[in-house]
């Protein structure tokens, strides 16, 4: 892994030293520093477990934000087949920070929406760092109108700092977009899982997350705004993220506990970027049992348990 967090420099330390200490031990022959080696690897596997057992929220933060989780097509690689992507909103163009289409999830036909952020400086100016204008979220309804008349499950990956809030996303009705995709989220009587996959924010996000499941992954963070932003809001400093992100009950744990989301789903020990390919495994997991439960439900049902969910949810918090 190359890039460190700010409260991972103890551990980058340690993985540095082990690092160093092997390639000296490659150019000079006979010197035996397997033992040390092993030493340092221990104590920086047990510093990454404890350090990431007690993350406050503003590091779970940093943590979802990290450009080395795996994103939507690290997903689709590893594990949809035949995936056909669709582009455009069949009245001004195509958004590609919004991307889905229609593929087969372990044998079984569905439909994919999500948030791609991109991986490099290229594909991430491509994607618009994962944030839409209002043609991505009208692609996003048009996909999941296939969804609905040929009866395929849904599964949606969120993953943005947000909608984009630029003058061009104003003048195309961004608010309405956002709007009319999650009532037509709401208004599906197919299965819909989603599984916010890192950041989770405002209404960019719930327009593709009003599913009948919606999970977590461990360290990644759901809210009406960003601590940021919160921060400038109320203390009309962006310095104070930190604190805002504490108060607005942002984690997973948090959204849990508060009956917000449904699961949580476990990220290998040091955060998704880790170990791509595992945290990858265990999304398709946590899917696929919820699909297997939601399949067994009709239309009707489906499309009433999601909106009786959001209308208690609302009643709850505003409690």
């Amino acid at each position: 892994m190359s890039t460190y967090l700010e409260f991972e420099k103890p551990i980058a330390e340690l993985e540095t030293k082990v690092s160093e200490l092997r390639k000296l031990a490659e150019a000079t022959p006979g010197m035996n520093v397997a033992d040390e080696a092993a030493r340092l690897e221990a104590r920086a596997a047990q510093l990454l477990k404890d350090t990431y057992t007690k993350l406050t929220p503003w590091q779970k933060t940093l943590v979802a934000r990290h450009p080395g989780r795996p994103h939507f097509y690290d997903y689709v690689r590893g594990l949809i087949e035949d995936f056909t992507p669709l582009a455009g909103d069949r009245g001004f163009g195509d958004d590609n920070a919004v991307v889905g289409g229609l593929g087969r999830f372990r044998g079984r036909p569905v439909v994919l929406i999500g948030h791609e952020k991109g991986n490099d400086t290229k594909s991430r100016l491509k994607h618009n760092f994962g944030m839409a204008t209002p043609e991505g979220y009208r692609k996003a309804i048009r996909i999941m109108d296939l969804a609905e008349r040929f009866g395929l499950p849904v599964i949606a990956l969120p993953d943005t700092p947000g909608a984009y809030p630029g003058l061009v996303s104003e003048e195309r009705g961004v608010a309405e977009a956002i709007a009319r995709s999650t009532d037509r989220s709401l208004s599906l009587t197919v299965p819909m899982v989603c599984v916010i996959t890192g950041e989770g924010m405002s209404g960019g996000a719930i327009a593709i997350a009003c599913g009948n499941s919606v999970m977590m992954l461990e360290h990644s963070v759901y809210a009406v705004i960003s601590p940021e932003g919160c921060a400038s809001i109320l203390w009309r400093s962006a310095d104070k993220a930190a604190d805002a992100a504490t108060a607005m009950k942002i984690t997973a744990q948090d959204l849990l506990a508060l009956k917000v989301i449904d699961r949580c789903i476990p990220e290998p020990t040091g955060g998704a970027h880790r170990d791509p390919l595992a945290m990858v495994a265990a999304v398709g997991d946590a899917i696929a049992s919820e699909l297997d439960v939601l399949g067994t439900k009709d239309g009707e049902t489906l499309k009433r348990e999601r909106r009786e969910k959001f209308l208690r949810m609302g009643r709850s918090l505003a409690a």
